[in-house]
């Protein structure tokens, strides 16, 4: 079982938009060194949707060789075609990940029931652990609680990262997890409320930013440290916040690039923060103390 910060890392580019090696181990020797307690590699914040196949399994085959089993690694595999996620997650199961994630099909907008064919098929096809991913704003479709409960029978899906940022949500799937499933943030701004509730930790936007102090506030939420954990958290909301003043992960990557770790590469069609947002974002880092 995964608990903790776990890092939705950004995947490093050149100007030329081509992936950026050199800055990418150094980030992930950065977030070891700073106590992420895993990396998720290729996700949303990680430019999963304009990598090309062979990029896309070449991210996880390096970020896995370069972590060299210091912590977990968990990589994006979904797709909005099952047969193609099956063939992500194989590749990453392949590479040596520990486990894989796997957000609902985007666009096609299938039914609960297509939801529950589509993850019982890749779990079926390839052994490896699998967590589900909901986050219905990016998608146009909501994976229903039902759902979840009918997938974490299956046994190598071990858990969700629920995006959805609603308490209500957050108890529905609560009442369903167990010591085989587990609930995960997918929302840094209400991480701090599911951990006090009982989820496992968070996969994190925020925690690119500020690695050792969200797996700082991520231990003591678990542990039920609802005063140390919001003195920290505190701190964190305007990373919380501000970085989504534009698509996930223009802000993410601009301050990443500030803070001197990556360079300033990022794919069309998504484009560099607009200059208006620079100074909110740097406040927000200043706020965390990062800069």
């Amino acid at each position: 079982m995964f608990q903790g910060s776990m890092v939705a890392l950004v995947t490093p580019m050149t100007e030329d938009e081509n992936v950026d090696e050199a800055s990418l181990r150094r980030l992930v020797d950065y977030h070891i060194d700073n106590q992420t307690d895993a990396i998720v590699a290729v996700g949303t914040t990680g430019e999963s949707a304009t990598l090309g196949h062979d990029e896309h399994c070449e991210v996880i085959r390096f970020v896995v060789e370069q972590v060299a089993g210091r912590v977990p690694v968990i990589a994006g595999t979904g797709s909005n075609y099952t047969a193609e996620a099956i063939e992500y997650t194989r590749c990453a199961a392949e590479a040596g990940a520990n486990a894989c994630l796997l957000v609902t099909p985007y666009y096609n907008k299938p039914t609960q029931e297509g939801l529950y064919q589509h993850y019982k098929k890749i779990a079926e096809a390839v052994p490896i652990p699998q967590l589900l991913y909901n986050v219905p704003g990016r998608t146009a479709c909501d994976m229903l609680p039902t759902t979840v409960k009918r997938l974490s029978a299956i046994d190598n899906i071990i858990g969700i990262k629920e995006a959805v940022g609603d308490t209500a949500r957050m108890r529905e799937l609560l009442a369903i997890s167990s010591e085989q499933f587990a609930i995960y943030s997918g929302d840094d701004g209400t991480s701090l409320e599911l951990m006090l509730l009982g989820g496992k930790g968070g996969i994190s936007v925020t925690a690119n930013v500020a690695p050792k102090a969200m797996h700082e506030m991520c231990q003591l939420a678990i542990k039920g440290d609802r005063a140390g954990a919001e003195a920290i958290n505190q701190r964190l909301m305007g990373l919380h916040q501000k970085l989504f003043v534009e698509a996930n992960p223009i802000p993410v990557k601009w301050a990443v690039q500030t803070m001197g770790l990556i360079s300033p590469g990022i794919r069309l069609p998504l484009t560099p923060l607009s200059e208006q947002y620079h100074e909110v974002v740097k406040q927000a880092m200043v706020q965390a103390q990062v800069l």
